[in-house]
């Protein structure tokens, strides 16, 4: 190994975690998060306002974007990050104890939508390049397609669309 003499090789822990993930692991624990906590893609799905949560969400994202309505990695990428990122806001600035996750698919659309019962609205905010936080809705901004707040009479409904390729 030239130009790598002193420089250590990981040992143990790399191997199992490496293990541990798979795609084929995260394609089955989504197929767990499905059974177990329902279909979004159907109905809304209800989660409790737990950090946890976020990966449940992330996992039903993943099977509903791939499988169920067989799009690119690429858009499920994206989706999932989304995703994450609206059920993280969810979580830290609503004080709920349970939000809902709700997927819709349209002619050459597809939109999620994370309803909770708070009606403080989520805020745009400026970042800079080094920011560690606050970069949530940003994200949403920059790789969705559009994405909005309803107000409901108790709660609101943030959600966000991106354009998809129909076969």
């Amino acid at each position: 190994m030239a130009g790598l003499e002193g420089i250590g090789q990981p040992r143990g822990q790399s191997r199992a975690t490496a293990a541990r993930w798979s795609p084929a692991v995260e394609d089955e624990r989504a197929l767990e998060a499905l059974e177990s906590n329902g279909n979004p893609a159907e109905c809304e799905v209800p989660l409790p306002s737990l950090p946890e949560s976020a990966a449940i969400a992330r996992r039903l994202t993943q099977v509903v974007v791939l499988r169920q309505w067989g799009l690119s990695p690429k858009l499920a990428e994206d989706t999932v990050l989304l995703v994450s990122e609206l059920v993280g806001n969810a979580v830290r600035h609503t004080g709920a104890r349970v939000f809902g996750l709700r997927m819709r698919r349209r002619r050459g659309w597809l939109r999620v939508e994370v309803r909770d019962p708070s009606r403080g609205l989520p805020c745009l905010m400026p970042v800079q390049e080094l920011d560690v936080s606050g970069r949530g809705l940003f994200l949403v901004d920059k790789l969705s397609d559009r994405w909005g707040v309803d107000l409901l009479p108790r709660g609101k409904t943030t959600w966000f669309e991106m354009r998809v390729a129909d076969r």
